[in-house]
């Protein structure tokens, strides 16, 4: 009964006008509530549909000129280079001329020491002579052995078969037969010695090393005074370049883009000590033979390639760009749209209402989370249509895929046209 009236007198010891202000700020502080909670709900439920929406990121079909082409890395070269080496042993006794020297056909470029050569010249003269001289004697044999022959046959005549012996006259024949033998044999010797001699002047003209090509000399391994040893193969005493205003470069094109690359092809390519100078070439040949470095298979290729200026020199290395393909005015699509392809919704994902209000405030996992990765290579269907937006919603559009550079590739489709945004990618749903 205490602790009820004292209750009465709390209650009694206010006012009107107190009772009524704690009130009105009751009534003010839910409001405030209420509003926070409303504006809470909206903002949750906003920020999980936003989630749920995905973004996907667009790129215009265009239509342009696209130029496919194959990169290969060589080293220039004379189309004609010859080694020129002394079939000779002996020493050399003077050189005529030097590096970059521009030489002609048949110029002396080098002599050896032609003592022993004039040496032996002398002794085949006087082999031949010698030759010459046996011939004579053999030859006065012959006429000696005949008339002693015939002299016998007239005297076995004239006694009727008495004298000389048969034996005799045998004798003589065989002696008349060794001579002309011999006189035969003296005969070939002397064409030997002519032989013998004809080879001891050509010896004395290959001392002589001449030039067998006009051209010019790119390396000269020989200094007077140098011995040359000729026994098991010609050793090589210049390089010579034949016409150093047409080079051809010699490139390796690998096993994958060989298929592409035909004779008659248009062609490009830098060297390092011209940066900023582009040269032209053309594709003169693609060997069937293969080269393997370090597990790499490669084609060796020759490209054609103008010099008048000369400003090229042999051994350069240069970057070739082989142009395998060229279209104008068609329509281009970036790679990465052909790649493309939406992720599945997945099969346990919730419809985006219904669930009841704290559903509403929870956010969704993104639908991308068991979709397909749009890195993903796709298959071969897959590769053949582009993706754009309808509605927010991306709708596959067929297209038929031409040549495509590292970039870019030529489409054609009848609902495709310049400027229509295509899906390169999608991104995260969270801004």
């Amino acid at each position: 009964m205490r602790h009820d009236s004292d209750l009465a007198k709390i209650i009694d010891s206010g006012s009107p006008k107190s009772r009524l202000g704690s009130l009105i700020r009751w009534l003010l502080a839910a409001s405030v509530l209420a509003a926070l909670g409303v504006g809470g709900v909206a903002f949750l439920r906003s920020r999980a549909e936003t989630q749920a929406t995905p973004r996907y990121q667009t790129e215009t079909v265009s239509r342009g000129n696209l130029r496919v082409t194959v990169s290969a890395t060589g080293k220039l070269a004379p189309v004609n280079e010859v080694e020129v080496g002394s079939e000779l042993s002996g020493t050399i006794e003077a050189v005529f001329v030097d590096y970059n020297d521009r030489v002609k056909k048949g110029q002396v470029l080098a002599r050896l020491d032609l003592a022993k050569l004039q040496d032996a010249i002398a002794k085949a003269k006087a082999a031949l002579a010698s030759a010459d001289a046996k011939v004579l004697q053999t030859a006065a044999t012959v006429q000696e052995a005949r008339a002693n022959l015939k002299r016998l046959r007239q005297v076995a005549k004239l006694s009727g078969g008495k004298v000389p012996s048969p034996a005799e006259l045998e004798t003589a024949e065989a002696t008349q037969q060794r001579a002309i033998a011999d006189e035969a044999s003296a005969r070939a010797a002397v064409d030997e010695a002519r032989a013998t001699l004809r080879s001891s002047k050509t010896d004395l003209t290959k001392a002589s090393i001449r030039s067998p090509i006009d051209g010019v000399v790119l390396a000269r391994s020989v200094e007077p005074g140098q011995t040359v040893a000729a026994s098991l193969q010609a050793p090589v005493l210049f390089t010579l370049a034949e016409n150093l205003a047409q080079m051809e470069l010699q490139v390796d094109v690998d096993e994958a883009d060989v298929g592409q690359v035909q004779k008659g092809q248009a062609a490009t390519f830098t060297v390092d000590a011209y940066p900023n100078r582009q040269f032209p070439a053309t594709i003169d040949l693609v060997r069937f033979g293969s080269e393997t470095v370090d597990n790499v298979v490669s084609y060796k290729t020759i490209l054609n390639v103008d010099n008048d200026d000369l400003s090229l020199r042999p051994g350069m290395t240069a970057t070739a760009e082989i142009v395998t393909a060229e279209r104008e005015n068609v329509l281009l699509v970036p790679n990465t749209a052909l790649r493309f392809t939406p992720p599945k919704p997945a099969a346990n994902e919730q419809p985006s209402s219904g669930g009841g209000l704290l559903a509403s405030l929870l956010p969704r996992p993104p639908r991308s989370a068991t979709g397909k990765s749009v890195t993903e290579s796709p298959d071969k269907s897959a590769a053949q249509r582009v993706w754009v937006l309808r509605d927010g919603q991306p709708m596959a559009i067929p297209v038929t895929v031409g040549q495509s550079d590292s970039r870019m590739t030529e489409v054609t489709g009848a609902d495709l046209a310049a400027g229509i945004p295509v899906i390169t990618a999608r991104l995260s749903s969270t801004p």
